[in-house]
């Protein structure tokens, strides 16, 4: 699988861009804010429906202009295939395949899957429990279409249960009965995301390791440890337990809203003692443990997004990157980096066909295709 062609036309810093790919290697080089990762992130938007840095949509709209379009064509088990997103200010969001409309966006998740690498994902490390549920989230939902309905049930449950709270306080009054319709609703949906989330980082771990173990050098002994309140007991009698807790806090404290994975470098938090090159190398190669585990699950090559990769990392770590990247386990790949020179540099010697994209403001000089010595 992999992408064909892409246009924009009113598309965050672009009024319009049409470009071809190969199959294999695509870079984008420019100077820092002239769209490079904006291309990569219309990749992402016709994946995952939304935007990976900007979630309200309307704010992805070019300045001045009332709407965005973004259509990719892809080759996917042999067939052609058009995906069209469109988005107009105070309008619904429009997702179309082969010029049908989707009923729901949740029916695209997966088909064209698709991992980003960015500078972004420190948030990982550095963020809240929230951001590292989204990280699993994210990754289950594009190969497990039950678990995204157990997402969106539970969710909605929950804010359910967490307005009645309020509102009981509000009002000064407790009312078990339909508290109880909310908690029920949590638990079959908060049961399998549970054990999907369990499954899901117990399969990880070894790719994630030999990843980490490859890019690394050797250098670095990492884990990842996944936390719930479910471990080892009843769903339906801690969220029974908790219902005095949650009336006084007005809020829902227990459930899978409230899981962790633990990010470790050795004994100690990745977080308190990885150096920043340690930390990238981490989150690198626990994007490509997902790419792993995305294509062994569905037997597609998810698209892989490089955004920035290069920067904080020495010149060996570098070079074993883009040594297992470019092997054919891996499918097609966009790399952005500020300097065309160093793309060519690094590419050159892998034997494998790539172009490379320079950007100037919102215009790009057209690629020649180019394999090894150049």
């Amino acid at each position: 699988m992999y992408l064909k062609s892409l246009s924009l036309l009113n598309f965050k810093n672009f009024s319009q861009l049409d470009y071809k790919f190969n199959s294999k290697i695509n870079c984008f080089a420019g100077d820092n804010g002239v769209g490079k990762t904006n291309l990569l992130d219309a990749i992402h938007y016709l994946s995952l429906c939304k935007s990976f840095s900007n979630t309200v949509d309307s704010q992805n709209i070019r300045h001045g202009e009332n709407f965005f379009v973004i259509q990719g064509e892809y080759l996917r088990d042999g067939e052609d295939e058009n995906i069209y997103c469109g988005v107009k200010r105070n309008a619904k969001k429009q997702f179309r395949r082969n010029r049908k409309d989707y009923q729901r966006l949740s029916d695209h998740i997966g088909f064209i899957p698709v991992v980003m690498v960015s500078p972004g994902d420190n948030v990982l490390i550095t963020g809240g429990s929230e951001e590292r549920r989204k990280f699993m989230n994210s990754v289950i939902s594009q190969y497990d279409r039950q678990y995204l309905e157990d997402m969106i049930a539970y969710n909605r449950a929950l804010a359910q249960r967490n307005v009645l709270l309020k509102d009981f306080a509000r009002k000064r009054y407790f009312d078990r009965d339909s508290l109880d319709v909310w908690t029920e609703q949590m638990i079959a949906p908060g049961e399998r995301i549970y054990e999907r989330r369990g499954s899901f980082i117990e399969k990880m771990i070894p790719i994630f390791k030999y990843y980490q173990q490859f890019v690394s050098l050797d250098r670095d002994d990492v884990d990842l440890r996944y936390e719930s309140q479910l471990h080892g007991e009843d769903f339906r009698a801690i969220l029974v337990n908790a219902a005095e807790k949650d009336r006084i806090l007005q809020y829902s404290t227990c459930g899978i809203h409230k899981d962790e994975l633990v990010l470790r470098l050795g004994r100690h938090s990745i977080k308190k003692y990885g150096s920043q090159g340690q930390q990238k190398t981490y989150l690198i190669a626990l994007k490509l443990a997902q790419f792993d585990f995305i294509k062994d699950v569905n037997g597609l090559h998810p698209i892989l997004l490089l955004d920035d990769i290069f920067d904080k990392l020495d010149q060996g770590r570098v070079e074993q990157i883009i040594r297992l990247v470019s092997e054919n386990n891996f499918g097609q790949i966009f790399i952005t980096d500020t300097s065309r020179k160093r793309l060519n540099s690094i590419l050159k010697d892998t034997g494998r066909e790539f172009l490379i994209f320079e950007l100037k403001g919102e215009t790009a000089i057209q690629p020649h295709r180019t394999k090894g010595d150049i």
